[in-house]
């Protein structure tokens, strides 16, 4: 054995020192940097995108019951290296003199919040500052409006049960309220030291104990994992993944488009190297047919050439994951200040995903034909025509698709975003190997016409028909992944970031009674602003899913458990809202007629809903049954109001509702908040634009991030056209010589040949922006939900850039061919 590896490394050394490997090295070296450094960067984009979603709930993970959380839980958390801290909510009545008003009362400990900042000012809406710690014992913190319906001002003492806090700041933003937005009653803020002094948490109360939890991702992960099979019935555990439905969408698009990113970097790496990888273990038929003269086994050579590529594998992929490293880092440097903090650092995977794509694309594309080495006659050594035996076709697309598989669903971390990739690229490498022999064969009939270098470059195409339709799959892939990440990834990402306008409502009013409705639109009609639109609201509990009583045992702890024991906010429409779409069945008729429910589709799918089904909810101790007759896709990012069940008119006729609606106000709103609040007290204003500019953030920064890892992708569609060229070098330069010796001039076949690669850059490209905007369609629909028609402009791209592209890098790797003398060709080596 310790012969055979010197033998590969004496092997590895004469091949290193004629430069022959160079192609697949660069291949590797340039596919696992791209890789490498994808995935660093978007490991560290990933977590400061995290680390701001985990800011809306104050912490990476909220424990939540109405008994305080077992002592056991916060111990284990430290132990496991978690930081915890303790709040709890309630409402309540305070009293300041004779006036009362309800109010939402938090009680926190030194620490809070774990994550985010909370903002305080010294006036309402005056400018506000990070906060310092928490409210001081004997103190408290207070939104604007529970001082506008108290009549007080900041200094105020009011009374909180059997305590007296004293009014010290205003909270404008307050991390935590990300998964809370509807509150029914202005927040107080105090010292949980104060919690005991004010008497009101006894038997009985309605109190929402929260244990709040911060760490490192997997350390997160390992505490919730043993945390839901130990808590009580009723304790509900929440993630960043269980906020909000506009921030888990704006989180989910973000991690989807860096993965979309990602995977285009594997599918072109993943390709270079298969044609590098072919190429090289072609061009070693020679030396095996002296090993096999001189004695050597088949076993023999196939562990000798087996060990080289290994070398080759581990030198390049070290090289890779250094050069991705450096790429990485200097792109983190730049852009750490859109995140307001340094990225976090990056956990080792990217650089196992490095290391793997070197392996597998190597064990996947270059194993097959590496296996065919043994087989290469000794007699090849007299006859250059003896060529090794071809490896099975089944055998070449088997290891090929276990290879591209791995490594896909490896980076995308997204099952449904893999599958979609997975697909579309198998599809479209059927459809252009088909659709290239297909062409291939028509330009044969046209090589007739045209000048001399166009029917010498259409002959070229035509009478190596086979490595014509290789080469042009090859580059309609390249060029396809460069059209998606060039021109279809901005179409998406400015698509979503459309849908969040300038103008999206940052407030919300609730708790208005009917009665309040049309004074509300005059007031804003008297502002000279639009008067915002109304919805019933009625508070219900889902209690029977097709006559199966509502259990919280029956579902999945996480998501699914909590949304099914929570409270729904129900509302009725006789019309169906803008920003939803019907997905499955059909929306009610003018007259309410079929009645029924409409369920938001993920909820459906979250719950186990289907159409049809039965659902019973309780409403004012009334149960109110309806079948399911339409599921609707809801654009949560949209921030206008939405529902995740909607009633047709007259289902809930006989409950009175409260109204709901959301606005814009921007910067100028002073005045108008403070006339709501003085004229209808009993309605809340609840300011969501510290929501609204989060989630901007993620969209802009998300898309910045894959606007830079698109570079990396480049390289890496760059060496699929270098590969794909340098592949069929060999043989042009035999042709070349030839050609030459028969009398052709230089000049004409470097028009042939330039020729030649612009028609086949031109036939890529319009395959590629084809399989493009086909791609565009399917991502967009299938995996982003985002509205999309395909862009002229990937045609003109694809066509244009694609002949230019494959023709000035073709004319680039053919240049030493023609520089080389015939007879050096003729009697050198093949």
């Amino acid at each position: 054995m310790s012969e055979i590896l010197r033998e590969s490394l004496r092997a590895l050394g004469r091949e290193w020192r004629s430069g022959a490997p160079g192609i697949l090295v660069l291949a590797l070296v340039v596919a696992v940097g791209a890789v490498t450094s994808v995935g660093l960067f978007t490991d560290r984009v990933q977590g400061a995108v995290d680390l701001q979603a985990a800011a809306l709930q104050g912490a990476d993970l909220v424990i939540s019951a109405r008994q305080p959380p077992s002592e056991n839980l916060a111990q284990r958390a430290r132990r496991m290296g978690l930081e915890t801290v303790r709040t709890t909510e309630f409402r309540s009545v305070l009293f300041h003199g004779e006036r009362t008003q309800l109010a939402e009362l938090k009680a926190v400990e030194a620490g809070w919040p774990l994550r985010g900042t909370a903002r305080v000012a010294d006036a309402p809406f005056a400018k506000d500052r990070p906060a310092r710690g928490v409210p001081g014992p004997g103190e408290a913190w207070v939104q604007a409006p529970l001082l506008q319906r108290l009549g007080v001002d900041l200094g105020a003492r009011l009374e909180v049960g059997d305590a007296t806090l004293t009014l010290t700041r205003v909270i404008t933003d307050e991390p935590g309220r990300g998964g809370a937005l509807f509150q029914m009653a202005p927040r107080l803020l105090f010292n949980h030291a104060d919690l005991a002094r004010t008497g009101l948490i006894v038997p009985g109360s309605r109190v929402d104990h929260r244990l709040l939890l911060a760490g490192s991702a997997d350390a997160i992960q390992a505490f919730r994992a043993w945390a839901e099979t130990r808590v009580e019935e009723g304790t509900q555990i929440r993630g960043v993944d269980d906020a909000r439905p506009e921030l888990r969408r704006a989180i989910d698009r973000s991690r989807r488009f860096l993965g979309l990113a990602a995977l285009m970097a594997v599918l072109l790496a993943g390709a270079a190297v298969a044609v590098a990888a072919r190429h090289d273990s072609a061009r070693q038929a020679d030396a095996v047919a002296v090993m096999r003269c001189l004695g050597a086994s088949r076993r023999r050579v196939t562990a000798v050439f087996a060990l080289r590529m290994l070398w080759i594998v581990l030198l390049a992929g070290a090289a890779g994951i250094i050069l991705g490293a450096l790429a990485q880092a200097g792109l983190a440097a730049l852009v750490s200040d859109w995140f307001g903090t340094a990225l976090p650092a990056p956990s080792l995977r990217p650089l196992l995903l490095g290391l793997g794509v070197a392996a597998i694309t190597a064990l996947g594309f270059a194993l097959p034909p590496l296996l065919t080495l043994g087989g290469v006659p000794p007699l090849r050594v007299l006859r250059r025509d003896l060529a090794p035996p071809t490896p099975s076709a089944w055998l070449v697309a088997g290891f090929a698709l276990m290879a591209f598989g791995a490594l896909v669903f490896w980076q995308a971390g997204d099952p449904a975003l893999a599958g979609w990739v997975l697909a579309g690229t198998l599809g479209l490498l059927t459809v252009l190997l088909g659709v290239a022999w297909a062409l291939v064969r028509v330009l044969g009939r046209l090589r007739t016409g045209g000048g001399v270098a166009l029917r010498f470059g259409l002959a070229n195409l035509a009478r190596r028909g086979g490595v014509s339709a290789l080469q042009l799959a090859a580059f309609g892939v390249g060029i396809m992944a460069l059209l998606l990440l060039a021109v279809v990834r901005v179409d998406l990402l400015a698509t979503w970031e459309g849908q969040l306008p300038e103008a999206a409502p940052d407030h919300f009013l609730i708790n208005v009674q009917p009665d309040q409705v049309a004074p509300i639109q005059d007031l804003f009609r008297e502002s000279e602003r639009s008067a915002p639109e109304f919805h019933p609201l009625i508070r219900a509990r889902l209690v029977a899913i097709d006559g199966e009583t509502v259990r919280a045992e029956a579902f999945a702890p996480g998501r699914a458990r909590r949304l099914a024991t929570r409270e729904f906010n129900l509302s009725h429409a006789r019309t169906l809202q803008a920003d939803n779409r019907i997905v499955a069945g059909q929306w009610w008729g003018a007259d309410g007629r079929p009645p029924g429910f409409s369920v938001e589709a993920d909820l459906a799918r979250t719950l186990g809903i289907a159409l049809g089904d039965t659902l019973t909810f309780r409403v004012e101790g009334e149960r109110v049954s309806a079948p399911v007759t339409s599921l609707r896709q809801v654009e949560w990012d949209s921030f206008n109001v939405n529902f995740f069940v909607l009633a047709s008119p007259g289902l809930l006729e006989g409950h009175t509702p409260s109204f709901v609606s959301s606005f814009y106000l921007g910067e100028a709103a002073e005045g108008l908040l403070t006339d709501l609040a003085r004229r209808f007290p009993s309605a809340t204003v609840l300011d969501v634009g510290a929501l609204l500019d989060r989630i901007r953030r993620i969209v802009d920064r998300a898309t910045l991030a894959v606007e830079y890892v698109f570079l990396f992708t480049l390289a890496a569609g760059l060496t699929v056209l270098l590969a794909a060229i340098h592949a069929t070098r060999d043989l042009r330069r035999r042709e070349t010589a030839v050609l030459r010796t028969l009398g052709a001039t230089r000049g004409q076949i470097r028009a042939g040949l330039l020729a030649e690669f612009l028609v086949l850059g031109a036939l890529a490209g319009l395959l590629a922006a084809a399989g493009a905007s086909a791609g565009g369609v399917l991502l967009a629909t299938r995996v982003f939900e985002l509205p999309y028609g395909p862009d002229p402009l990937v045609w003109i791209l694809g066509v244009g850039g694609g002949a230019l592209g494959v023709g000035l890098a073709g004319w680039l790797g053919v240049r030493p061919v023609l520089r080389q003398p015939p007879l050096w060709t003729l009697r050198g080596p093949a």
